[in-house]
């Protein structure tokens, strides 16, 4: 064998070893870009909020929520950091409020569920918060813990409600009182923000027309589970021997 076909052997294992090496290893994983938009003003009232409208509003602040230069969802309010990656905050609804037979196109703007982010992965989730009513619920957040004022499917009981993020059942339920089933008698609102204190560990709600009621509670640890890292962008080949 020539000094030449020798050259071109080596020259073959070599392009060989280095065509396998890249596909040895998993795709390159994908940066995601997640932020918060600036803030503009859209009318809103009662009329098309019945159950979210504060007593004379008359506008709402929103802002997009944009993931990879996306525009994902609309939001209101404040969001808040649950940990260094995730954080929550409301989402905001353009609804159709168009009657059949209307001949122009009547939208109105809503307030929604809240929305749980995760900065790394871009995920957007929406919270099923327990109890949680869109009109009487204003949720006050303490690291993965959201407390508010919940209200049965009965629209009958008035309770105090302490959510974890990721937990199905919640870490508090509590009777607070008794409403009328009709909103129109109903106070506005029916309760006021709930107030947080670290150590001890302490939650108090105030019903509108009762005394302040306080919660003690007993920390337990985060049960938000985060993604390592978001899915690679084309499935990894492992290289296989022969």
């Amino acid at each position: 064998m020539g000094m030449g076909s020798g050259w071109r052997i080596a020259a073959v294992a070599i392009a060989m070893t280095l065509s396998a090496v890249p596909a040895a290893y998993p795709a390159a994983r994908k940066v995601h870009v997640v932020g918060l938009g600036a803030t503009k003003r859209v009318p809103y009232s009662k009329v098309g909020d019945p159950a979210g409208a504060a007593t004379g509003e008359d506008a709402l602040k929103i802002r997009p929520l944009v993931v990879d230069s996306l525009v994902k969802e609309w939001t209101t309010g404040d969001a808040h950091d649950v940990t260094d990656r995730s954080f929550v905050v409301r989402r905001v609804l353009r609804l159709n409020d168009s009657l059949p037979g209307d001949k122009a196109a009547h939208w109105v703007w809503q307030r929604g569920p809240w929305l749980l982010v995760d900065r790394v992965t871009g995920h957007v989730t929406a919270l099923k918060l327990p109890d949680y009513d869109p009109g009487i619920s204003q949720v006050s957040w303490f690291r993965d813990y959201g407390a508010y004022c919940g209200l049965t499917v009965s629209g009958k009981n008035l309770y105090a409600v302490v959510a974890q993020v990721a937990a199905r059942k919640p870490l508090l339920a509590k009777r607070l009182t008794t409403l009328d089933t009709d909103p129109k008698v109903r106070p506005d609102p029916v309760c006021g923000l709930p107030e947080w204190q670290r150590e001890p560990l302490r939650i108090t709600f105030h019903p509108t027309g009762k005394d302040a009621v306080s919660f003690d509670l007993i920390p337990g640890s985060a049960v938000l589970v985060e993604d390592s890292a978001d899915e690679a962008e084309t499935p990894a080949i492992v290289a296989k021997p022969n």
